[in-house]
């Protein structure tokens, strides 16, 4: 006879419960393995961010070559999702865990390429720095609350707080906020700079704003895999 434990079946053997336990802990390494990237991305930003400010080479290297340890685990997370989907053939929330955690990688690993972007720019301009004085404390503040956001992601798929997940649409509307400012100045009577200046940094502020949507999409999907629902379907709730 079988029956459905977590959402597979099992033999009632002590090999069957082995299985079981083997199976969770994969499913617990998926969520360590995430925060281990938000970690990762986080400290990519921060230092991309200080490399557009400051026209630091050196920081802005490390980051475009340590981008590929996050690569390494988005493919690692990519493995063991299949790997489990073919071997354990997961159903109801397990199911629900093995691909919000295959969408989660793959923003995270969007977001590890977008710091890059942001430090390249600033390889690019060296040894000037990318950014003017004028815009400095709009781009310093952009990339803390990138950092921010990432941050809070990182502890919601620890922690499966559904209210903390909730708060990172809150954060991206202040993104969104500078991220127009940014465009309002380059667009000003009073912009000095020429056209190439005002790509490079055009281009830093979509990086900005897309890291946070990405930050966004995987606090939506923990607030997804705990409840089942969508956030819009919760806070439309009476």
């Amino acid at each position: 006879m079988l029956w459905t434990i977590t959402g597979f079946a099992m033999d009632p053997t002590m090999e069957g419960f082995e299985l079981r336990d083997a199976y969770h802990e994969e499913l617990d390494g998926l969520s360590d393995r995430l925060v281990e990237m938000t970690r990762l991305v986080r400290s990519a930003m921060a230092r991309a961010t200080t490399a557009l400010l400051d026209a630091d080479l050196r920081l802005a290297e490390e980051v475009i070559s340590s981008d590929e340890q996050v690569n390494k685990i988005d493919l690692e997370i990519e493995q063991v999702v299949f790997d489990l989907m073919a071997r354990q053939q997961p159903v109801a929330g397990d199911l629900r865990t093995v691909v919000t955690a295959l969408r989660m990688s793959g923003d995270l690993e969007r977001m590890g390429d977008l710091a890059v972007h942001i430090a390249k720019t600033a390889r690019r301009r060296h040894p000037e720095s990318a950014i003017p004085p004028e815009l400095q404390a709009t781009v310093l503040e952009m990339g803390q609350i990138a950092e921010r956001m990432i941050a809070k992601a990182g502890s919601v798929i620890a922690s499966q707080d559904v209210e903390l997940g909730l708060e990172l649409d809150a954060d991206d509307d202040a993104m969104d906020r500078l991220h127009r400012k940014l465009f309002d100045q380059l667009l000003s009577p009073g912009w000095k700079y020429g056209v190439e200046p005002a790509v490079d940094i055009t281009l830093a502020g979509r990086f900005f704003e897309r890291y946070a949507d990405h930050a966004v999409h995987v606090a939506e999907d923990v607030v997804y895999l705990v409840t089942g629902h969508r956030p819009e379907e919760i806070l439309d709730k009476p």
